[in-house]
């Protein structure tokens, strides 16, 4: 069977494995130092991507302190004023906290923290992570304003009274989400094949410093989600790097598979589900499913 047809072959099947789940798919894994050798299932189809705009974020601030035009150590201090809605870390919170914009940078990578992330964001400029984007071939990547824009926005496509009926509405299985909710043009967007190039650019070291790529490629690695794309590697002898990203029915991964041998893969996985609820295991798992079949696609065919 030619390269193409076993391609093909298994382009199909994880289409099937997004229809068995429930979710509407997008893929990109390939080999992180030849790229030619990939799986895609629509890579250049651009997606809301939740807290996967996260990752630039990170490279535009990484750039910036390579250049000395931030103090990584410069403290922040956040009021409860500061807070952006999020499940996590300082979001939590409510009594005034002092920190560095490096470590503001670790816990919005590590645990996804929405404060921390919308702190970065006010200091590195939404110019800058459009300037990585340019710089590293994303041309279809954009950020928009982070989270709090998309927070905004949310509510305005809804028509309610403030962000917790917002999510209450494109939570709910029986009302219809305005088309805009899930607007790529509109709010932070990307490509499974922009974001694959960014993850190369990090694993690399073109993204920025060997001392920022390896800072970049460490916090990656802490992130405590196993649910998605490291469940499809459930080994000891595999490392899995990555950042999930949620927003409403949409379920996303983008990240870096270390395997025992030594070789290594970008793995870009995003899903939109047909249901709403918050919490849809098969709709989880099957980015790490997909992601593995793959890999292991690859893995049989490497050198052809």
């Amino acid at each position: 069977m030619s390269a193409t047809r076993r391609r093909s072959r298994v382009e199909r099947a994880i289409r099937e494995m997004f229809d068995d789940a429930g979710v509407r798919g997008w893929l990109h894994v390939a080999e992180l130092h030849r790229p030619s050798a990939h799986v895609a299932v629509d890579p250049g189809e651009p997606v809301p991507m939740g807290s996967v705009y996260k990752v630039p974020l990170m490279v535009a601030f990484c750039r910036l302190a390579d250049a000395g035009l931030v103090d990584p150590r410069m403290p922040l201090t956040l009021e409860p004023s500061d807070r952006v809605a999020g499940p996590t870390g300082l979001s939590l919170l409510r009594d005034p906290v002092t920190m560095s914009l490096r470590d503001l940078v670790v816990l919005m990578m590590s645990i996804s923290d929405n404060t921390a992330a919308h702190a970065v964001l006010r200091v590195v400029g939404t110019d800058a992570v459009d300037a990585v984007c340019d710089d590293l071939g994303m041309p279809d990547t954009r950020i928009h304003g982070g989270v709090v824009s998309t927070f905004a926005r949310l509510v305005a496509e809804t028509g309610t009274p403030s962000l917790s009926a917002a999510m209450a509405r494109i939570s709910d299985n029986d009302d219809i989400v305005p088309p805009g909710v899930y607007d790529p043009v509109s709010q932070a967007s990307t490509t499974p094949a922009d974001m694959a190039r960014l993850l190369r650019a990090i694993w690399t070291g073109r993204a920025a410093s060997s001392e920022y790529c390896s800072f970049m490629r460490d916090v990656m690695g802490k992130q405590p989600w196993t649910h998605r794309l490291a469940s499809g590697f459930p080994y000891d002898d595999v490392a899995v790097y990555g950042k999930t990203g949620t927003f409403g029915a949409m379920r996303h991964e983008a990240g870096v598979v270390e395997l025992a041998d030594g070789s290594a893969y970008t793995a870009v996985v995003f899903t939109q589900a047909a249901r709403a609820d918050k919490t849809l295991p098969r709709a989880d798992a099957v980015i790490g499913a997909a992601a593995r079949e793959a890999v292991e696609e690859l893995r049989g065919n490497e050198g052809t």
